[in-house]
Parts: structure tokens; C-alpha cells; sequence
């Protein structure tokens, strides 16, 4: 039985969209595009990015282009380009033929520049970094021109090209809008639009040593591309000004055709117990608070695909929480719901023990071994059912047994009866214990006649139900038992520093008991472990017929009654 994700609710965007395709704007077309800059890994915050666009164009009939605004080659390298590609595709996207490059448009950003200078808009200056701050202004008050604001536009025109056939240093000069100094909008105080950088660049190698600023090489792309609506988080809505001058000015080039691009602003994902800084994943990353960028406890998509996570649960979520104008956190919680909910529906049950202890049923016979039989699935009983070995001696959880039992329990404990899950009902009969007084081996009996699924089998009543694997049969594995990196709401928060935060106990590896079918568990082969939840054969370290398991998400919130 599979529940499927509502439909993405209404929203302002859709709600743009609609009153254009009503209008005619756009001849009912809708093209969005996802724009990651290739410097880094993406996190949890672009995932809902991606789904939005892509969602967006899916849902209209459109397209959604994957374009890399590569314009910062210092830090970029192929390697990102590779792990988004990755990653956007393990979402569930396609761009088909539409995957882009900032960097393969230089010629035209370029030469839209020389028609800024030719028409009075743009100007070299010469001014230092630290005078050009200075003559910018603060919020509360205007900025000044640069004393290089009046150059002739011939004079521009001559330093720009012998800026680009590269005859001055690094910040020697640098391109800037001619807009207003005096502007409420400190965007519009003449913003740089080109830099000299000598570097070299992943995709143009070293034809280029000025390359674009992301402010203005960005909308020159969307239009390019003949993107309608270029959707972007709300620290871009100050840039908007800026977005539309530049291209109704170079529509007037004869650059573009009208109806240009249309920036629309939402807020971005605020995720409780995370932290989606760049600079602070880097941090975590280098000072070896993690063991990489794909460690499953950090909020990259590796590392939530290395997890367990799935790109279902991500679309459900992103679904669930929608798209706002205003910023709000949403808590993790609701994340690892829609996780649960897809992994309940998807994921086949298995039987491990985590905490072994052994169980000897001592008038079981000697080296006698039959078959039980679980659900694959319990909702699903198209899934059938699969054979579990059961023989003299198995695993139980060490929890399962109390030589005192506390009120309210229900297990084994001496002269009590349960039944092992999906075989007999058993007596307990004592224990076995070391010199240190620690429990080595329960003791107990079993009754024939009540084996799961024959005549008579619920002839006797208990109350406690264990799950148990055979010793014999059993397969010892590597568990890791994954929590949240931090253990406040929004690390860093009280102290100023995030990696006060840290959970000291965000990983915990054990060598725990597993059927034997888990054996043969492939990389991102994902199960719920009864009663102890959903786990993934790791996609990184698993080996043919040694597969290692990550706790993916655990069958309840266990924070919601911690918190409280």
C-alpha cells in the first residue's frame, strides 16, 4: 500500500504565474532554471530550489534549465560541477538538453559591456577597493562619484579592452555600472560589473583574466536562455533594481526582446538543528568535525543521500512546507516525517539486534534448525514473506531481559512467557552471568505447539513479543546509529559559536546481529530494522556480501519528548 504526496498547494509564485498565463504574457510558456554556482557541494537549502524550479516547469509544461554561473574560478573546480550534475539527478530531474555554463556566454556578457560603455552606462575606475568603499556610502547616507566616473566613453572603451588583453594588474581597474551614488539602494551606487582576475578557469581554461560579477552576469544569462521567471532567495531582492535596469538597457541595445526575465524573490529553508552556511560546513569539513563533505550527518545532498534519505522524502517535503515571501524555521522533525513517511511505505522489514545478548532455549534440540516466516512488509502483502532460521541459541536485545523486572514489563524475566516474533512462545528460566555480575546468556523453554501460522499457535496468551535472530545464521555487521550533528534548535545561538553545539553522541558504531538476508544487502539498499527504524546499506563502504548499515531516521521522533 503506497500513499502518495499531496499536490503542491497554491502559492504567490503559482499564483504570478497563473495571472500571466492568463494575461498572454508569456504565450502560456514557463521556463525557470536552477543556477548553482560550482564552488561547493549542495545542501538541504538548494534542494528546495531545485524543486521549486523544476517542480514549476514540470507542472506548467515547461522547461528547467541546469545552468553552473561559473564566474568565480578560483573557487571552482569540475569536481562540483560533477557532484551536482549528481545530485540534482538523484532528486529525480532532468533538464534534458538544457544544461548550461555562465562561462560559454563571456563573448556576449563582454561585448553587452562595451554597449554599456559606448552608451554612457558603464565606466572604468581606478579607484583602490578600500576608496571605492569609502565612496559608496552607508545606508543612511548617499555615496560619492568617483573622481574616474567622468572618463570619456572613448577613454573607457580603451581601458576595458586592454583590460581584457590583460595589460594590468589585478584590481588595477575594475568595470562599474553608471547608475546614481546618491541612490536609497546601495545596489545601484554604481555596482562592478567587471574585475580583473588572473585565474584559472574549469571550463575556459586561461582565455579570460576579467571575468563578470554574479549580479550582472546573472540576468544577462536568464535572458539569454529566455528564462521567464528566475526565481531566487529574498537576499537577492535588493539586487532586483539592478536586474532590471541592466537588461531594460540592453533591450534597448537590441540585446534582447521583450518580455524580459521576471525575478521573483522567496524565502529561503531555515532547517532547526542544521547549519547551511558555506563558510561553516567548510569549517566542519576542515577541522575534521566530520569525516567529509558526504558524512551523513551533514547537510549536503551527499551526505543525505549516503544517509538513507530519499529524493522522494525531499520532493514530499518540499511540498508539505511550500514557498513563502517571509523567512520562518521549520523544524527538522518535519523533515524526518516525510522521510518516515516514504521509507514506511518503501521499505522492506528486516530483523537485527543491536544490543545482543545470547538466548538458549534449552529443550529445543540439539542442532535441529526450521524456518519461520515474516512479512516482507506488513501493509503489503504482495511483498510475501520471507524464511527465518531458527535454531537453539539466538540474539535477543539485552533490553529485552530483566533479572528484576520493573513494573509495567513485559518481557523476559524469570517465570514470564513471550513470544519470539514470528516463532514459538518461550518461559524464561534464569541466566547466565560473569564474575563481573553481567548477564551473558537467558535461559528458557519453549512451547511445540505454539509456532506463528500453525493450528493452535495463539493457545497460549502473553503480552510481551521480542524479535530475536539465530546464532547460527546470524550475519555481524557494522551499524552505525546516526543523530543530529548539533543539540539546539539553532546552533550557535547562545554561545556565538556553532561548534559549542556539536552532539558528541551524533554517531555511535556498534557490531550488531542481522538476518541472515541482510547478507546480501547492496549499496543504498534501504530497510526498517523492526523496532529500531529505517536503515541504508552505505553506498561509500558496503562490500559485496559485507554490507555496512547507516541508521537513517529512527521509527519515532525521539526528540519531541527530550525537548520537552
Amino acid at each position: 500500500m503506497s500513499h502518495e504526496a499531496p499536490a503542491p498547494a497554491a502559492n504567490f509564485i503559482r499564483n504570478i504565474i497563473d495571472e500571466q498565463n492568463a494575461a498572454g504574457k508569456w504565450g502560456g510558456r514557463v521556463e525557470t532554471r536552477f543556477p548553482p554556482e560550482p564552488n561547493g557541494y549542495l545542501h538541504l537549502g538548494h534542494a528546495k530550489s531545485i524543486c521549486l524550479n523544476f517542480g514549476l516547469a514540470r507542472d506548467y509544461g515547461g522547461v528547467c534549465h541546469l545552468r553552473f554561473d561559473d564566474t568565480n574560478p578560483e573557487k571552482e573546480s569540475q569536481e562540483y560541477v560533477d557532484s551536482i550534475v549528481e545530485s540534482v539527478k538523484w532528486l529525480g530531474f532532468d533538464w534534458g538538453a538544457h544544461l548550461y555554463f555562465a562561462s560559454n556566454y563571456f563573448d556576449t556578457m563582454y561585448a553587452c559591456a562595451e554597449y554599456l560603455i559606448k552608451s554612457g552606462h558603464a565606466y572604468v575606475d581606478s579607484l583602490s577597493a578600500d576608496d571605492m568603499r569609502a565612496y559608496r556610502g552607508t545606508l543612511t547616507e548617499p555615496g560619492k562619484d568617483s573622481p574616474y566616473r567622468s572618463r570619456s566613453a572613448e577613454e573607457n572603451l580603451d581601458l576595458f579592452r586592454r583590460m581584457k588583453a590583460g595589460e594590468f594588474p589585478d584590481g588595477a581597474h575594475v568595470l562599474r555600472a553608471k547608475i546614481d551614488m546618491a541612490s536609497p539602494n546601495i545596489n545601484l551606487r554604481d555596482p562592478a560589473i567587471y574585475r580583473i582576475k588572473r585565474a584559472h578557469h574549469h571550463n575556459t581554461g586561461d582565455t579570460w583574466c576579467i571575468y563578470p560579477m554574479y549580479t550582472y552576469a546573472h540576468p544577462i544569462e536568464d535572458a539569454i536562455e529566455h528564462i521567464t521567471h528566475s526565481i531566487c532567495t529574498l537576499e537577492f531582492e535588493d539586487q532586483r533594481p539592478f536586474y532590471d535596469w541592466l537588461l531594460d538597457k540592453l533591450a534597448d541595445g537590441g540585446f534582447f526582446t521583450r518580455p524580459l526575465p521576471q525575478q521573483i524573490e522567496f524565502a529561503r529553508l531555515n532547517l532547526t538543528y542544521v547549519v547551511l552556511s558555506k563558510r561553516k560546513l567548510i569549517q566542519l569539513v576542515e577541522e575534521k568535525h566530520v569525516s567529509g563533505w558526504d558524512d551523513p550527518r551533514m547537510p549536503t545532498l551527499v551526505g543525505a543521500r549516503r544517509r538513507g534519505y530519499t529524493a522522494e522524502g525531499f520532493r514530499r517535503f518540499t511540498d508539505q512546507i511550500g514557498v513563502s515571501k517571509s523567512d520562518g524555521w521549520i523544524d527538522y522533525s518535519v523533515f524526518e516525517a516525510s522521510q518516515r513517511d516514504v521509507l514506511n511505505d518503501s521499505a522492506h522489514r528486516r530483523v537485527a539486534v543491536l544490543d545482543p545478548v545470547k538466548l538458549v532455549i534449552d529443550n529445543y534440540p540439539e542442532g535441529q534448525t526450521e524456518d519461520c516466516f515474516a512479512p516482507n512488509h506488513p501493509q503489503q502483502p504482495d511483498l510475501g514473506k520471507r524464511a527465518v532460521p531458527f535454531s537453539k541459541e539466538l540474539w535477543i536485545e539485552r533490553e529485552d531481559f530483566m533479572e528484576t523486572p520493573s513494573k509495567g514489563y513485559f518481557r523476559l524475566f524469570p517465570g514470564n512467557s513471550v513470544r519470539l516474533r514470528y516463532g514459538y512462545v518461550v518461559q524464561c528460566t534464569g541466566c547466565d552471568k560473569d564474575a563481573n555480575g553481567t548477564i551473558t546468556a537467558v535461559h528458557c523453554d519453549y512451547l511445540p505447539d505454539t509456532k506463528s501460522g500453525t493450528p493452535g499457535a495463539d493457545s497460549v496468551k502473553v503480552k510481551g513479543n521480542i524479535h530475536w535472530v539465530s546464532a547460527a545464521h546470524a550475519y555481524e555487521a557494522e551499524v552505525r546509529l546516526y543523530d543530529r550533528l548539533f543539540t539546539t534548535a539553532q546552533p550557535g545561538g547562545e554561545s556565538g559559536d556553532f561548534l559549542n553545539d556539536l552532539n558528541a553522541d551524533s554517531v555511535k558504531v556498534i557490531r550488531a546481529q542481522l538476518e541472515p538476508a541482510l547478507k546480501d544487502a547492496a549499496p543504498e539498499d534501504r530497510f526498517q530494522f523492526e523496532r529500531h527504524g529505517y536503515f541504508v546499506a552505505d553506498r561509500v563502504d558496503s562490500k559485496v556480501g559485507a554490507p555496512v548499515f547507516n541508521r537513517t531516521v529512527t521509527l519515532k521522533d525521539s526528540w519531541v519528548k527530550a525537548e520537552k
